[in-house]
This record gives C-alpha cells, sequence and structure tokens, in this order.
C-alpha cells in the first residue's frame, strides 16, 4: 500500500472510531430523533449541492426503489436504533458490538449464493459468534434487553446495505446516493426531530458532537472512503472495519472514563479475529475478489457508523 493508502486508511479508521463517543454526547441533550434528523440535514446539505453540481441525481431515477431499502437498511433505522440504543450502553460496548457486522455480511453472502463458506470461514463465524457471546453475557443486564435488541438490527441494516449498494446500485454515483439517502432520512425524522427539539439551546458540547457527527463523520468521511477506495481498491478497503472498534474503545474508555471490562477485552479479541477469519477470501479459489460495484462483494463497507 502506497503512503497516501496508509494515510488515508489511518484517518479514516479515527473517523470512522469516534461516531460512538459523540453519540453518546448528543444523545445527553437530544433525543435520538433529532440527533439523527440534525446528522442528516446537515451532511445533506454538504454532500447534496455537490452532488446536484456533478448532475448525478438523473442517475439515480431508474433505481428509487432499490435507493429507498438502502436509505433504510442504512441510514434511516440503523442510525435511530444506535443513538436510541446508546442511551443505555457504552460507547465502547456500541462499538464493538458493531463489530459484528463483518460477520452477518459474510452470513448473507453465503444464504444468497454470492459466496462458500470454507472451513476457515466457518470458525470465525464460530469466534464472533463467541466473542459477542462474550459481550452480552459479562457486559449487559435483563435490563438491556431492548437495547440489545436494536444493536442486533443495527447490525443487520449496516450488513444489508452493502448488498444493495453492490448488487443494485451498480455503477450509480456514491455520492449521489448518500447525498440523496440523507436528504430522505432527514426529511422522514424532521416532524419528530423538531417537535422533539429542546425548548432550550443544548450545551456546547451537545451542539459540537452533533455537528461533529454530520461533517466529519458523515460528510467528510465518504469523501476519504472513496478517495481510499481509489487508491488501495475496493478489496482492502472495507479491511477499516476491523480498526474502528479499537478506537471506539480506546475513546470511551479516555474521554467518557467508560470502565473496560472483561467482556469488552474478551469479546473484542474474539469478535475480531472471527470478522478478520469469516471474511478472508484467500482460501475459497474459485470466488475471486472482484470489484464491489459489479455487484459481486458484500463487504460491510457502510458499518462505520
Amino acid at each position: 500500500m502506497s503512503r497516501k493508502g496508509w494515510l488515508l486508511f489511518a484517518a479514516l479508521g479515527i473517523i470512522w472510531g469516534v461516531p460512538y463517543l459523540f453519540i453518546k454526547i448528543a444523545v445527553g441533550g437530544l433525543t435520538p430523533a433529532s440527533v439523527v434528523f440534525w446528522r442528516c440535514a446537515i451532511a445533506a446539505l454538504i454532500l447534496l449541492p455537490i452532488a446536484i453540481a456533478r448532475g448525478q441525481l438523473r442517475a439515480l431515477l431508474p433505481h428509487w426503489k432499490a435507493l429507498l431499502a438502502f436509505t433504510g437498511a442504512e441510514i434511516a433505522v440503523p442510525w435511530f436504533l444506535l443513538t436510541s440504543a446508546e442511551q443505555r450502553l457504552s460507547s465502547s460496548l456500541a462499538g464493538l458490538l458493531i463489530a459484528g457486522v463483518p460477520l452477518v455480511a459474510a452470513l448473507l453472502g453465503w444464504a444468497t449464493g454470492g459466496e462458500r463458506l470454507g472451513p476457515r470461514r466457518i470458525l470465525g463465524l464460530g469466534v464472533g459468534l463467541a466473542g459477542v457471546t462474550a459481550l452480552v453475557g459479562l457486559d449487559l443486564s435483563a435490563d438491556d434487553a431492548w437495547a440489545l435488541v436494536q444493536m442486533a438490527i443495527v447490525v443487520v441494516g449496516y450488513a444489508v446495505g452493502p448488498f444493495i449498494l453492490n448488487r443494485q446500485l451498480k455503477g450509480v454515483p456514491g455520492l449521489a446516493v448518500m447525498a440523496v439517502s440523507l436528504t430522505l432520512s432527514a426529511l422522514i425524522y424532521a416532524p419528530a426531530g423538531i417537535m422533539q427539539h429542546p425548548a432550550t439551546m443544548p450545551g456546547a458540547d451537545v451542539i459540537i458532537a452533533v455537528v461533529v457527527l454530520a461533517v466529519l463523520c458523515t460528510a467528510v468521511a465518504l469523501t476519504v472512503f472513496n478517495a481510499l477506495i481509489a487508491e488501495v481498491g475496493p478489496v482492502r478497503g472495507p479491511v477499516i472495519t476491523y480498526v474502528n472498534p479499537a478506537v471506539a474503545v480506546l475513546l470511551g474508555v479516555i474521554v467518557l472514563s467508560e470502565p473496560f471490562t472483561a467482556g469488552i477485552g474478551i469479546g473484542f479479541a474474539l469478535v475480531l479475529a472471527g470478522s478478520v477469519l469469516a471474511t478472508q477470501r484467500a482460501a475459497d479459489k474459485k470466488t475471486p475478489a472482484r470489484d464491489p460495484a459489479a455487484g459481486a462483494e458484500a463487504e460491510p463497507v457502510a458499518s462505520r457508523k
């Protein structure tokens, strides 16, 4: 990998590892609907004019059904549920549970006939499941059951989104897809987000958190990710998924003084190892790595939020 590729990789690893921290801060002063509305609205105001200026929106018209499905699976539903779940869960734990996305993506790839599961990948799924079990068994109580259900839906959504993108929106400008998806999500949450907005101005920390989520973790992150894919290719780029949980845990422990529990330590090691094994393709000689734009790979390229 080139020096530029490593720089982009490091930058994105940090950028997509920090949303969990800022979501946790944001829900301290805003409802989940308000957080999602402002995050989507601000990011859309940045990206939509660019997509319009490039004349990319017309290409979306024939794919409007897939676009709606992608919006729901990748942004509208998971962003709300993730934000809601972090009202109960620590940012560290949320970040680690999201690390299960590659495991679900591997299963989806097998279930849809796009990939086969060799012994190494099956082992990875088992190891990853053991990691999630460790997280749930050691760090969650019965009172957290609904938050766990929400996170499970988020993980599935983050795995399904790329399938829709890679298989039904292939050849469509990615910037336009994200710009319109963000705009639609902002419109969906506008009524509740505005009505639930507090009567008094939230604290500076909450405002900063929302702006960072929208500008850095959404608009800038997507730009950096596109540059990374152009530099290192579609196979190496999504490996960034394995870096984000470590950043989320580190920030949660240092900035928010969240405890580094046995569940987090054991779960992180197992989920990370399982994800790496479950997404390995070296042993699958009959299934060469191909460009996701061609609809062959279902990497968790959007599991970073």
